[in-house]
């Protein structure tokens, strides 16, 4: 019906781009919801005909996107990715898990407080309590990026992986995050893979792999995720 749920998901290395063409779909709309950059690869939102308008709502819901995230220690680039151009190499042998995660931490509990500020949350009431227990505290309108969870995942020196939960970033702000890493551990380290397992209620498990674009695929997914969505955005926005 006109009013269901039509949003469907890609996971793939880059962001997909869909041609359209034939007399019956001319008039088909094709929306982007969060992009991925072409350096990022994971859950990628598209929203079809009506699906269009649940995608702008869904963004009016701030949801927060889960990513792993990969790095490199020992080495600094002008884009803070491994493909950038070396500007940098210095030691790493002095890292531990231990001091990694205890500059995570410090990242974590610095984004928090910007995630109060930013929420409008006065932290003594009861309210503001059960929100928080329920990881409902978000802004609802424009803010910097936020990390609302950072975790260390994998630790094998040289190489380390992260689990990043966050709202409005870019996967660029993720690189950089993982260079900053570096040099708080008085190395350096460059990002060598970002990658989006989450998009607010969508996830892997949603998405379709490239070998599932056809039709019948489309409406599954479409029909599988409505659910979700509707108890979302009547969640959030009432």
């Amino acid at each position: 019906g006109g009013g269901s749920p039509r949003l469907v998901l890609w996971t793939g290395p880059n962001v997909v781009s869909i041609a359209v063409r034939g007399p019956r779909f001319r008039r088909l709309k094709i929306g982007a919801g969060h992009r991925l950059d072409v350096k990022a690869s994971g859950v990628f939102v598209l929203g079809i005909g009506h699906g269009n308008k649940l995608l702008t709502d869904l963004y009016n819901c701030h949801l927060t996107k889960v990513y792993t995230v990969g790095g490199l220690f020992g080495k600094a680039t002008d884009d803070f990715s491994d493909t950038g151009k070396l500007v940098e190499k210095t030691t790493f042998d002095h890292i531990t898990r231990e001091k990694l995660e205890r500059i995570l931490a410090v990242i974590q509990g610095t984004n928090h407080k910007a995630l109060l500020m930013y929420s409008n949350i006065d932290m003594k009431t009861q309210e503001a309590y059960e929100l928080a227990v329920k990881g409902l505290i978000r802004p609802m309108g424009k803010s910097p990026p936020i990390i609302t969870a950072i975790r260390c995942l994998q630790f094998a020196l040289p190489e380390f992986q992260l689990e990043i939960h966050c709202l409005h970033e870019t996967q660029q702000y993720l690189r950089k995050i993982v260079h900053e890493i570096g040099l708080e551990l008085k190395s350096s380290a460059t990002c060598t893979q970002v990658r989006r397992i989450r998009d607010g209620v969508f996830t892997l498990d949603d998405a379709l792999l490239r070998t599932q674009w056809n039709l019948r695929s489309i409406q599954d997914a479409i029909w599988d995720c409505q659910l979700k969505v509707k108890t979302e955005l009547e969640k959030t926005l009432g």
